[in-house]
């Protein structure tokens, strides 16, 4: 089966970078109470990893819960976590159902956080191996852990953000 053309990957990243980084600025300052596109929210506090151990610890038990197992067949199929090699960006290897993170880049550990995790959850979750990688059906799913996970406020913040980049979704 032939995969859909991923049209909409660097909107998504881009949206991706930009939701990072009120985070990152809601953590550095102490500030969680913010204003984005004309809603007062107080932000939730994202998790941070230190290891692969405790990325693979996060996963199994995101894929464990009730409402995750009840709306994605693909919760059922366990995930395994690798330090990659390099230290550019994480990826989900579908064919293994193996996510790669890279542990450093420069002196942060970038890639060791729950918006980037979810994000490679998202892939994994995917019913269907002809969907666009970063398509509105991956957009939407991982809207709906972001929401189920770290929260509403969070799901909002993403969801208003990728809207505004002009992603789609489905």
């Amino acid at each position: 089966m032939r995969r859909a053309r991923d049209t909409q990957r660097a909107k998504v990243y881009d949206a991706e970078h930009l939701v990072r980084g009120v985070f990152d600025r809601a953590e550095e300052f102490g500030h969680r109470g913010i204003d984005a596109y004309g809603s007062r929210l107080t932000l939730p506090v994202e998790r941070k990893f230190a290891s692969v151990e405790s990325v693979q610890s996060y996963t199994d038990k995101v894929l464990s819960l009730n409402w995750v197992r009840t709306q994605w067949d693909r919760a059922s199929i366990p995930i395994m976590v690798r330090a990659r090699s390099g230290t550019s960006a994480a990826h989900y290897e579908p064919e293994t159902a193996v996510m790669a993170v890279p542990l450093h880049t420069g002196s942060t550990a970038w890639a060791l956080r729950e918006l980037v995790v979810l994000h490679e959850l998202a892939h994994h979750l995917a019913p269907d191996a002809s969907e666009a990688p970063h398509g509105p059906e991956f957009c939407t799913r991982y809207v709906e852990l972001v929401d189920g996970v770290i929260g509403p406020e969070a799901a909002f913040v993403v969801r208003a953000t990728f809207s505004g980049c002009g992603v789609r979704f489905g």
